[in-house]
């Protein structure tokens, strides 16, 4: 390369909960995430106050977080989100729970658990293999 930088790449291997193979942008929060209440359905911003991401926007992202909280309405928000085209394109979880993995399912979303989202950077690259298990991350 010209510049003489390179990007470093990390592949994690995870459990994959919906197949599909998408690849973006990271968008990365240590915090839990309830679609019901955290992110507008129409928009994909986070809404939520104070919530570590707030002001952000999920749309054609991959994203990363730890776990799902809240509502069993958050399954039909995420769907929503979605099909509204302004959800992420893929979500990478540490554990994934019951109202995200449902969303998911029903949205045909990429998903997949048992990640270490700590290797994972808001800006780095993500290519999100959900169907063989594979994230492969270029860091910014």
């Amino acid at each position: 390369m010209g510049n003489g930088v390179f990007n470093m790449e990390k592949e994690l291997k995870v459990r994959c909960i919906v197949e599909g193979c998408v690849e973006g942008e990271a968008i990365v929060t240590t915090e839990g995430i309830s679609f019901m209440g955290t992110v507008n359905p129409k928009t994909g911003y986070i809404i939520e106050r104070k919530h570590e991401i707030e002001g952000e926007c999920l749309q054609g992202k991959v994203l990363v977080y730890p776990r799902g909280k809240g509502s069993t309405g958050g399954s039909y928000m995420l769907y929503d989100l979605v099909k509204n085209g302004a959800g992420p394109v893929g979500i990478i979880n540490e554990q994934g729970e019951s109202v995200t993995v449902i969303g998911a399912i029903i949205a045909e979303l990429p998903m997949v658990d048992q990640a270490d989202i700590s290797e994972i950077k808001t800006g780095d690259h993500v290519c999100l293999d959900a169907t063989n298990g594979i994230v492969r991350v270029v860091k910014k």
